[in-house]
């Protein structure tokens, strides 16, 4: 494969990821949930993720169309999406659905996807966003985007660290 050219692949390995994206280049993360879909964004040179919007989930071809938009603006290299594990790491309809939109988005875009294990990230963006003295309104508007961000920093922390293992995400 050229230097500089990513390969179509959908993968849970961070390091298989890395090695099928062009060098650097803008991710998008991803929080899927039943009704809306977390969205979050970073830096090129992988090291910080930024909470984006929050898509409503719907039909695909409405989602597609939002997410191509913002691939188009960014210059989106890969995807990181959240695969809802349970707290035992089994694979319940939630995780399926996740696996399913992986491979939509694969045939949407011709992106590398990066599944990544979820578990906690909810949690933890709760826990930042009441340490910042946010209101429960406003949590409740931002929640999938800052959980899509703690996901996608969790990919990049483990991409460019050398810790290429998943697990939960600490809940700090």
């Amino acid at each position: 494969m050229e230097k500089g050219a990513f390969r179509r692949v959908i993968t849970e390995s961070a390091h298989e990821f890395a090695a099928a994206l062009a060098d650097g280049g803008v991710l998008l993360g991803l929080d899927p949930g039943t009704k809306t879909v977390g969205v979050a964004t970073c830096d090129a040179g992988w090291r910080f993720a930024t909470a984006g919007k929050t898509l409503p989930r719907g039909k695909f071809g409405a989602l597609k169309t939002a997410l191509g938009e913002l691939c188009g603006q960014r210059q989106v290299t890969g995807m990181v999406l959240g695969l809802p594990r349970n707290m035992d790491g089994s694979e319940g309809p939630r995780a399926q659905a996740a696996r399913a939109l992986a491979r939509n988005l694969d045939q949407a875009f011709g992106l590398p996807v990066l599944l990544w294990d979820e578990r906690l990230s909810t949690m933890g963006a709760e826990r930042a966003m009441i340490e910042q003295d946010m209101s429960r309104a406003r949590r409740a508007e931002r929640i999938d985007s800052h959980a899509a961000a703690i996901i996608l920093q969790a990919a990049l922390d483990a991409m460019t660290q050398g810790g290429l293992d998943q697990g939960p995400i600490p809940c700090r």
